[in-house]
């Protein structure tokens, strides 16, 4: 079987399906899926042909598409599916999500409207679905549930802090996540949970909306779902908006189903931290690693929706050190290498170990300047400077005392002016400029923070200064005074 799509399949599935040949085959835009999907047009029909190499991803798909379609949910019809069970066809629901759609009538009325719908729809799939679906199908796991939950908050951990080289207490962390895991374990469970269900997998085809990407579905929570939608930056709401929807929504649910609307609430509102945490490490991977600029535009809110509810809507002796990673990026507002101010140009000022490798750069700009501070005296090489960084007086005065360290700063500072006023005339918005020493302790993190300091205050930018050896400062010096003494 083949590990790879074969067009010549979704042809024979067409010509299956429809008695027609397909003239036509274009690959469609992947986004953050692995699934590769195809426009097959012939003279009277269209249909989307699918490669996914997850057999048991599929088997979800087809399960739950059968059992959503029984309920009346409008999901994409299954044209058919090849022996290999990896390529498949489904109806063509055009190329407008409700993202696209709430965005071309720019968030008026209307698309609030739209939205509301969403909701609404939500709690059918959810109630209504769960009398069909068979969940021994879902994929990876049947339930949502602790081993569930802690993918997802290690996802932010290690897809996000860690990429973004974002300081945090890693023990303090896994104390938060178990915590938090803990409350939403609490809340009522059973019901059908799409997994995904925000504007980008919701169709606007022939003015209804249509569901798709419901193959990670699973039996869960009513909260996490309405927490997808309402909480994505996609869609655009502001608080009162989503308060009124999650009103909308509970209004319909106590039709169905006796409601306890404080614990609801209460539990929708960690869910939603939840989500936006599992959320922010598909931003890093897709977004700063991957460098897909659709992900990495909803980084800005997701730091917004999360202080928001951190402030606002959750205990605030809850989660003491998830605040402090939030706090972290409000401050540094590390937004892919932006700044609170978009407007101006963001310096990313950065120090680094050579051992380690060049920094990545978040932004679209490709890198920028790299400076080598390993051809200047060395504190790092004398016991008393051992323990201590570029941040602390000592090493700072003894870098000082040389000539050379002035020399190299003032060198640096010369070459970088030219392309910082440059960039500020033409309007750009990121420059990188990283500095790398041996072990990126004391040499770069002094220049860097020279660097940085003289750059904030010569010209109108934003400075992002970054040390991605912090976390390894007290260790390398113990590493260095152990070789010493062998």
């Amino acid at each position: 079987m083949t590990n790879k799509p074969d067009t010549g399949i979704l042809l024979s599935l067409f010509k299956l399906k429809f008695n027609e040949q397909a003239l036509q085959t274009e690959q469609l835009y992947q986004s953050g899926s692995d699934r590769i999907y195809f426009r097959l047009t012939g003279k009277k029909n269209k249909a989307i042909g699918a490669f996914n190499n997850n057999i048991s991803e599929n088997e979800a798909f087809f399960s739950f598409t059968e059992s959503l379609a029984k309920s009346g949910i409008l999901v994409p019809e299954i044209f058919g599916i090849d022996n290999d069970r990896k390529h498949y066809l489904i109806s063509d629901l055009g190329d407008t999500t409700l993202f696209d759609y709430i965005k071309d009538v720019n968030y008026s009325p209307e698309a609030l409207c739209q939205i509301k719908d969403a909701t609404l729809n939500l709690i059918d799939i959810q109630m209504e679905g769960r009398q069909f679906i068979d969940f021994k199908k879902s994929y990876p796991r049947e339930y949502f549930d602790r081993q569930s939950i802690m993918w997802d908050l290690n996802y932010f951990k290690y897809d996000f802090l860690k990429i973004t080289q974002t300081d945090f207490d890693e023990q303090a962390l896994e104390d938060d996540f178990e915590n938090l895991a803990n409350e939403l374990l609490k809340a009522p469970t059973g019901y059908f949970m799409y997994r995904d269900f925000q504007v980008r997998n919701i169709m606007y085809h022939n003015e209804k909306l249509w569901f798709i990407d419901y193959q990670g579905g699973r039996k869960g929570p009513l909260q996490y779902d309405l927490a997808s939608i309402l909480f994505s930056p996609k869609t655009g709401l502001n608080n009162l908006q989503r308060d009124a929807l999650l009103n909308v929504y509970l209004d319909k649910l106590e039709t169905i189903q006796k409601v306890d609307r404080k614990k609801f609430v209460m539990h929708f509102y960690l869910f939603a931290l939840a989500r936006i945490l599992q959320a922010m490490g598909a931003y890093g991977l897709r977004g700063i690693v991957e460098r897909k600029p659709g992900f990495k535009k909803s980084i800005p809110a997701s730091i917004k929706n999360l202080s928001f509810l951190l402030e606002n809507k959750i205990e605030e002796n809850l989660f003491p050190e998830i605040r402090k990673c939030v706090t972290e990026l409000q401050k540094k507002y590390l937004i892919t290498g932006q700044l609170v101010n978009e407007k101006i140009l963001t310096i990313r000022v950065t120090s680094f170990s050579y051992k380690k490798g060049y920094p990545n750069d978040p932004t679209d700009n490709g890198g920028g300047f790299v400076f080598d501070c390993r051809g200047l005296p060395n504190p790092g090489r004398f016991n008393e400077y051992k323990m201590l960084s570029g941040l602390d007086e000592e090493v700072r005065e003894y870098l000082e005392k040389h000539k050379e360290v002035k020399s190299f700063i003032e060198n640096v500072e010369n070459t970088v002016s030219q392309t910082i006023e440059n960039f500020i005339e033409r309007g750009f918005r990121h420059l990188c400029v990283s500095f790398g020493c041996t072990g990126g302790q004391h040499r770069s993190v002094y220049n860097a923070e020279v660097f940085a300091q003289k750059a904030q205050n010569k010209y109108p930018v934003n400075v992002v200064l970054i040390h991605t050896e912090k976390q390894n400062w007290k260790q390398n010096g113990k590493k260095e005074m152990r070789k010493k003494r062998i």
